[in-house]
């Protein structure tokens, strides 16, 4: 049996939209046939896992099958590695959703990704993560210390595997209207690309509907379930499955233009 895909989503900044995008994630990766696997690595917040039980409760109170992933919350003290045997055991795919802060485990996670996620809001706060802009003209200065520290994990792997990992940085909540902070950010996100190694794709827009879908475990892919669908559900929808796309994720297209053929 070839080992999974793994998929970590990482950054060591809160609230910017992690949990959430590696849940959507998930779902739209096991709604195309992927058998998918999760795996939350905060034992405290557990944001992920409560997102995926408040989904199998939807499930068991509408008396309805939706796309689901297997998953466990990873406790303290617990083995990374025994967790991650017992999910790829029967999985293309697996999630892993590490902690918002600095973690010896999400450190190790981060060493068998295949491909790294990290999202980030689209502004300078959360650019500082991974560069330092100037203040006057916002030009890179030099790449902070988590570029580092990823940039020391990919070659740990490279020369532990011989593989290569895909770094994919989200710009989540993207406005949408156009605005110098917009482009600036921007810009500076397509210079550090250039130096540092990731790609930069959209992530997922300001909307209120994420934070209304966690408490029944719902993604925008689940529609049917929502009632009334606006033409900003619509939107929102198309935008997941580009990044869903974006990502890069081996026969991910294929699986795509399947289920929207069926």
């Amino acid at each position: 049996m070839s080992q999974p895909h793994f998929i970590v989503f990482a950054n060591e900044k809160g609230g910017t939209g992690k949990s959430t995008t590696a849940v959507h994630t998930a779902i739209a990766l096991a709604a195309m046939g992927s058998r998918v696997a999760a795996l939350d690595l905060d034992s405290r917040q557990r944001t992920m896992t409560r997102y995926l039980e408040n989904r199998d409760s939807t499930m068991r109170r509408l008396e309805t099958e939706l796309p689901q992933a297997r998953y466990e919350v990873l406790e303290d003290g617990a083995s990374l590695d025994e967790a991650l045997a017992r999910l790829s055991a029967d999985a293309d795919v697996i999630v892993i959703d590490t902690p918002g802060r600095d973690d010896p485990v999400a450190r190790a996670a981060i060493l068998k990704a295949d491909t790294l996620v990290t999202p980030m809001n689209d502004s300078f706060v959360d650019l500082d993560l991974i560069g330092q802009v100037h203040p006057e003209n916002f030009k890179v200065t030099k790449p902070s210390f988590y570029a580092e520290l990823i940039w020391n994990s990919r070659t740990q792997r490279a020369k532990a595997t011989g593989k290569s990992v895909d770094w994919v940085v989200l710009r989540n909540r993207l406005q949408h209207i156009d605005s110098h902070n917009l482009r600036r950010v921007g810009a500076a996100l397509d210079e550090l690309a250039r130096r540092v190694g990731f790609r930069v794709i959209p992530g997922l827009g300001e909307r209120v509907v994420y934070r209304e879908l966690f408490p029944k475990g719902l993604t925008l892919l689940d529609l049917g379930q929502l009632g009334e669908v606006g033409i900003g559900h619509i939107t929102a929808r198309q935008e997941l499955r580009e990044m869903v796309s974006g990502l890069g994720i081996p026969g991910v297209d294929e699986q795509q233009k399947v289920a929207a053929a069926g």
